[in-house]
């Protein structure tokens, strides 16, 4: 963990810069062991965590050297002391998330610096996961598990979704889940997570590519309504945790009573397909060419037509996304992201059927990649599961 700084020092040399600056919590988390407000200095040989308030908590929480570690929120003082003399005037810094009036401060501080973003690398450098993130999201994976157990226990009929969205939550709660999600996007919301139900799974929200629930209000439009669940309704539960620091992600699909044939046959094909994808995703494969095998797979199926759809002839280009510090991470599985899938990724492969006639199906696993085999960390049964 520690040698992740030096990675930073590296491609400071590499792209001749003065020095990078870090102030998003994740990536603090990532680099230090703390989320307490602060800036991450890095020097091409050196580096010193500035944390602007919680100094205690922040010497409690690093695995860096204590001796890096000082109380200072003035941007003015860390420049005067670390990069006034500078030669190079180069600074890496996350652009894609520092607010505008920000950068218009830090740009007053800097003079004559150029700031370059630094975030394609930083992406670059969680992708793969050590023994430590994996073991953490290992423990997700039996957390989100919970939630599952919960809607088997909590799922009868004219219980609301709302009622059965806080019965899993709780669960998640009382097993360890830090009751937040981390998404690297400004002004995003999802309510805890997509759960739907019977026609509500026809209506899909634009704030999350997927089956996403309508919400209680026009305000937050995913999530749980106050619809009540009757006998016979499908349900999608895609309520994910976080665990120490760490994300998994999960979705299975209930039924409310008996399913009947064409569900139980749908959802076969679409289980067919995700099993196919988590046994043959390999290392060294290309994001697009996983979406085209799970693609060519649907297509060998009898709901080819119903697979990915949104139904109105719209389609899903995405099947799947990484996932660790926060939700949704750089590589998606999709049409268009030609990344290339390396061992020690964790990845959610997201899959769906939709057919107006019978309803809708989901399934999405976490899943790590292996060297010669993949593990699924989301332990939950994988079956259709019907609920009497």
């Amino acid at each position: 963990m520690k040698k992740r700084i030096e990675q930073l020092q590296q491609e400071i040399k590499r792209k001749q810069l003065s020095g990078i600056l870090l102030f998003y919590s994740r990536d603090i988390f990532y680099y230090t062991g703390t989320a307490q407000p602060a800036i991450l200095v890095v020097l091409p040989i050196d580096y010193v965590l500035f944390i602007r308030s919680g100094y205690s908590f922040a010497l409690r929480d690093v695995f860096i050297n204590a001796s890096k570690v000082r109380e200072e929120r003035r941007m003015e003082t860390i420049f005067n002391e670390l990069f006034s003399g500078a030669t190079e005037k180069r600074i890496g810094i996350e652009l894609d998330i520092l607010p505008a009036t920000r950068l218009f401060e830090y740009q007053k501080i800097f003079d004559g610096f150029e700031f370059t973003d630094i975030t394609p690398f930083v992406l670059e450098q969680r992708k793969t996961k050590d023994q430590d993130e994996i073991e953490r999201m290992r423990k997700a994976g039996k957390v989100i598990d919970t939630g599952h157990q919960a809607v088997l226990s909590t799922l009868k009929e004219n219980v609301s979704e709302l009622e059965l969205a806080a019965a899993i939550e709780n669960a998640h709660r009382l097993a360890g889940h830090e009751g937040i999600f981390f998404f690297r996007l400004p002004d995003f919301f999802m309510s805890r997570g997509p759960i739907s139900s019977g026609s509500n799974l026809f209506e899909l929200s634009g704030v999350v590519y997927s089956i996403t629930g309508t919400g209680l209000t026009p305000s937050v439009p995913a999530g749980p309504s106050l619809r009540k669940i009757k006998k016979g309704d499908l349900v999608m539960v895609d309520i994910p945790v976080s665990v120490n620091g760490y994300h998994i992600d999960q979705t299975r699909t209930y039924v409310l009573g008996k399913a009947n044939n064409e569900q139980k046959a749908m959802y076969a094909d679409l289980k067919n397909i995700a099993d196919y994808l988590i046994e043959n995703i390999k290392p060294g494969l290309k994001c697009s060419e996983i979406y085209k095998m799970a693609i060519e797979r649907s297509k060998t199926l009898k709901y080819a037509d119903a697979f990915l759809s949104f139904g109105k002839g719209k389609q899903s280009m995405l099947i799947g996304h990484s996932i660790g510090l926060e939700v949704n991470e750089p590589p998606t599985i999709s049409s268009y992201d030609q990344s290339v899938i390396r061992e020690n990724y964790v990845m959610a492969i997201e899959l769906h059927m939709l057919k107006e006639e019978i309803g809708v199906v989901k399934i999405e696993d976490t899943i790590l990649i292996g060297k010669e085999k993949n593990e699924i960390l989301t332990i939950s049964p994988r079956e259709l599961c019907e609920v009497f």
